[in-house]
């Protein structure tokens, strides 16, 4: 009944649209999906492209091919399961959702006539214009993903850094213990020296207590240094579920590429890109918008335009609106805030990074000439012209400094690591 008016109606609306060849209800023919292994940045050619996401997807890791620290970041992305790569689906979904939000909608209708009878029909609408309400909230959905693009590299480099940085802790601790049982072969030697300079009773019980006490000094800063490697390697097994029996290797970190941004900004853009949209949307939202409606029911059917205030208008609709539009200064100075954010880490690690490799140069100097003064001083004690004890205090300063000097060579190889991770360049954009 009435069959030629209702397919009139719903062909004017589709024609109005252009989307008789679109509607899934009026087309049975199945979109072909690529099921092959991407990226989660991989994202379409053409206009809908983000510049963002094409960024993050061409980042390259500094960490050298093949060497250990590859070998340690490339498991720890292997062994993620992290919620930011769902965060991204989502937002993609919701992305491509959206990319169909200009589309005739489709729903019930139900009205109660005078009679007191129900009719039952279907009412379907296309907005035709709505002051860029939908064209803003395609640019919201967009930005959403760029959003959740950054955290993902964000959480995936925060990860390859925890895990790299676990493995440089826990070589440092094995060198540094390795140092630590050499000393106590040492000191042990010494011990036994004078020992028996107190039996033969050239010297006094005092000189041994000494010797004891550096001892158990260094027999104690060994088992710290163990202690620290046993519990990175057993944290950084948890994290990626392997053992890492690699010998280490120089850390070799290129140059980043010219124009890197830190991802911090690039967040802070992308947010603030999703904030503009939003204010665009909530603008939109005080303003009429024209539509065209259609229902057919069993009594027949009818189209006409109809105009809409999604928000009705009260007195503080001005001021409302004032507050939307300082949303878009609030985004600009975040954005501007997080860019001096970033300059000022850069400063503070490359700050860090240049007294720690001078610390290093020093250390490392330092070493080697209580190295040569100890070999001097034994030298002198085998001839009888140095005291044991003199020998001892010189060996141990040797010691220390050697401690020092890999303290300061591990501290440089993590505040490496640290600019790393904030530039977004400990992973590759296509293995994330």
């Amino acid at each position: 009944m009435h069959l030629g008016r209702r397919i009139s109606a719903i062909a004017l609306l589709c024609s109005l649209s252009a989307c008789a060849d679109t509607l899934p209800f009026l087309n049975n023919s199945a979109t072909d999906t690529d099921t092959s292994q991407q990226s989660n940045f991989s994202q379409p050619e053409g206009d809908q492209s983000s510049e963002v996401i094409a960024t993050l997807l061409e980042r390259r890791s500094l960490l050298e091919e093949g060497s250990s620290y590859d070998t340690v970041g490339t498991a720890a992305l292997d062994a993620s399961a992290r919620s930011s790569e769902a965060e991204l689906t989502s937002a993609k979904l919701r992305a491509e959702a959206s990319l169909k939000n200009w589309l005739p909608t489709l729903g019930p209708s139900v009205s109660l006539t005078d009679l007191g009878d129900l009719v039952a029909g279907i009412l379907i609408e296309q907005v035709l214009f709505d002051n860029g309400r939908r064209k803003a909230e395609r640019e919201f959905a967009a930005a959403d993903v760029e959003v959740a693009a950054v955290n993902l590299s964000i959480d995936m480099n925060n990860r390859v850094e925890t895990a790299v940085a676990l493995y440089v802790s826990a070589l440092r601790g094995d060198e540094k213990a390795a140092l630590g049982s050499r000393a106590l072969g040492r000191m042990q030697e010494f011990e036994r020296v004078v020992r028996g300079r107190v039996e033969g009773g050239v010297s006094d019980g005092a000189d041994l207590r000494v010797v004891q006490s550096k001892i158990d000094g260094i027999r104690s800063a060994r088992a710290t240094a163990n202690d620290a490697a046993t519990t990175s390697r057993a944290e950084l097994k948890a994290l990626t579920g392997q053992e890492f029996d690699i010998a280490p290797t120089h850390l070799s970190l290129g140059t980043p590429a010219e124009g890197s941004h830190f991802l911090t900004v690039l967040k802070a853009s992308a947010e603030a890109t999703r904030a503009v949209a939003q204010t665009k949307v909530e603008r939109s939202g005080l303003l009429p918008q024209v539509a065209a409606a259609g229902s057919v029911t069993s009594d027949g059917s009818g189209a006409g335009l109809t105009l809409d205030m999604p928000t009705p208008l009260g007195f503080g609709t001005p001021a409302l609106l004032k507050a939307i539009e300082s949303a878009r200064e609030t985004a600009q100075r975040q954005v501007a805030e997080a860019e001096e954010d970033a300059r000022r880490n850069y400063s503070r690690q490359t700050q860090r990074l240049a007294s720690y490799r001078r610390q290093e140069a020093e250390a490392a100097s330092l070493a080697r000439t209580s190295r040569e003064t100890y070999q001097l001083f034994q030298a002198q004690f085998d001839a009888g012209q140095r005291s044991v004890l003199d020998v001892v205090s010189i060996y141990e300063e040797w010691v220390q400094r050697e401690h020092a000097h890999i303290d300061a060579k591990y501290e440089v190889v993590l505040i490496q690591l640290a600019l790393a991770r904030d530039l977004g360049i400990l992973a590759d954009g296509d293995a994330i």
